[in-house]
């Protein structure tokens, strides 16, 4: 099942706002696009729950926007996954990581129910 291309920019848009300090950081937007029961196993391998993604003090957030090799796939009509690989500088260190949301559409609009992030690391190039 493909994703409409409206669905596609919408969810791209709602994806790329996570990585931008004026979205990330608002928590008026933020509150309507968490799912009530989003939680988050986090590149650090620490797992977050909705409220303490909410509770992160705003910082600026230095990532590569547009998103590398962006891509949604229809799981059901109402349930996409987005995935790509983040680009992001923290403490002055580029890190690279392999991205997976879950966003469930809640009738015109789409809340995010589950986002995993895995480090990605030049020295393990072997498949597992």
């Amino acid at each position: 099942m493909e994703a409409t291309s409206e669905d596609y920019q919408r969810l791209k848009v709602l994806e790329e706002g996570l990585w931008q300090t004026e979205f990330r950081f608002d928590m008026e937007w933020m509150e309507k696009i968490l799912a009530p029961d989003f939680f988050e196993y986090g590149m650090s391998s620490r797992v977050y729950q909705r409220q303490d993604t909410l509770d992160i003090p705003s910082q600026e957030i230095l990532s590569l926007i547009p998103l590398k090799n962006f891509k949604v796939r229809l799981l059901d009509t109402n349930v996409a996954q987005v995935t790509y690989i983040s680009v992001v500088k923290y403490d002055k260190k580029e890190y690279e990581a392999l991205r997976s949301s879950l966003w469930s559409r809640n009738g015109n609009n789409w809340e995010l129910k589950f986002h995993q992030g895995t480090l990605l690391t030049i020295e393990n190039d072997h498949e597992c």
